[in-house]
């Protein structure tokens, strides 16, 4: 028995659409990394980028357990000496810019190398419900229908 091997003209890549409103960010992450990855699939090969694309819309309405909307702090550096800046989650979300939460999150749970960066460029975040992938015919994933923890099942009940 042989170890099946994908090659670039067998995989075939799917469109999907997720709604993030009401997810939980880090199960969400968890979910659209493995299907960027492809680790869905039976056919999956280590060094293909054989994951699908994923189109994720509401960003701006994610949530955040615990505290992490005030603890979560994202850090980076300018260059410059003494060009440490950070931000945090909520600034993120209530600012110009929130996708950056959920890219990031899907971002550190891929691999580090040009194949992780290839497989992120088939993920596309949107912080409203529009998206120009009409065209694309994307297939609608229901994460917050997997697990009754993928949405925040404490502020439910409560």
């Amino acid at each position: 028995m042989q170890t099946y091997s994908a090659k670039a003209s067998e995989i075939k890549k799917k469109w999907l659409l997720i709604d993030a409103e009401g997810l939980v960010v880090g199960r969400l992450a968890a979910i659209i990394a493995m299907r960027l990855r492809g680790k869905h699939k039976p056919t999956f090969t280590p060094h293909m980028d054989c994951g699908d694309n994923v189109i994720v819309i509401n960003a701006e309405k994610i949530l955040l357990t615990g505290n992490k909307l005030k603890d979560k702090v994202y850090y980076w550096h300018t260059g410059y000496i003494g060009g440490i800046k950070e931000r945090t989650a909520e600034k993120y979300l209530s600012g110009k810019t929130p996708t950056v939460v959920v890219e990031k999150a899907v971002e550190r749970m891929l691999p580090r190398g040009p194949l992780g960066r290839q497989q992120l460029s088939n993920l596309r975040v949107y912080a409203g419900p529009a998206h120009p992938h009409e065209a694309q015919q994307p297939e609608t994933l229901d994460v917050a229908a997997m697990s009754p923890k993928n949405t925040n099942y404490r502020k439910v009940k409560a």
